[in-house]
């Protein structure tokens, strides 16, 4: 009990981020974002190399790399153009980028294998 309370005690706590700021031109950074935003909103719910494969097939001329993109979405996530949410595959999670205004549609998959009981 004791070391715990030390062990807590002892911890510095996380550093606050400080917001994103892109580097990019504000006209170029609402293309990607415009872009971005139109690929989830159209394919729902999206993992982070889902987004980017539908990225290359657009073909944006500002974003450079996956990681520009990552960086992107987290500065949209920051300004709350998307939400992230969390759909736990077994063991596993996985994280999925959606707009504000689409319904988790995630559960579909998990729903067609539970079979409902017959009321007696």
């Amino acid at each position: 009990m004791f070391a715990t309370i030390v062990r807590y005690v002892g911890k510095k706590p996380k550093p606050k981020m400080k917001p994103i700021e892109l580097k990019t031109p504000p006209e170029q950074t609402q293309t990607i974002t415009r872009v971005i935003f139109d690929i989830v909103k159209e394919h729902g719910p999206l993992t982070i190399s889902d987004t980017w494969e539908r990225v290359k097939e657009v073909g944006v001329r500002g974003l450079t790399s996956k990681r520009h993109m990552k960086i992107v979405l987290r500065w949209m996530r920051e300004r709350q153009k998307l939400r992230q949410i969390c759909n736990h595959v077994g063991p596993q999670k996985q994280f999925l980028y959606t707009t504000w205004f689409t319904k988790p549609n995630i559960m579909q998959k998990n729903a067609g294998n539970a079979s409902p009981r017959p009321k007696p």
